[in-house]
């Protein structure tokens, strides 16, 4: 079966910007399922426009940031 993303239903999201990133904490369920935790990060061009990119490592001052988020969308499920 093909994702849908009608069936997606997002309860939380908060985006944290730095600078030429941005780092979005989101609770979502796929078709009534489990509500998971997801984090993203995009990424600015050089047009100005969001790329999305693989989250991989924090740094301290995003760590710092996200982890208080995290902790606010886990209060959320």
């Amino acid at each position: 079966m093909p994702y849908d993303s009608s069936l997606d239903v997002e309860s939380f999201k908060e985006v944290k910007e730095f600078m030429d990133t941005r780092i979005t904490v989101g609770v979502f369920s796929y078709s009534g399922g489990a509500q998971k935790l997801q984090l993203t990060r995009e990424n600015r061009t050089q047009g100005g426009e969001w790329r999305f990119a693989k989250l991989g490592r924090l740094t301290k001052e995003e760590a710092q940031e996200i982890i208080p988020v995290m902790m606010k969308a886990i209060e959320n499920m």
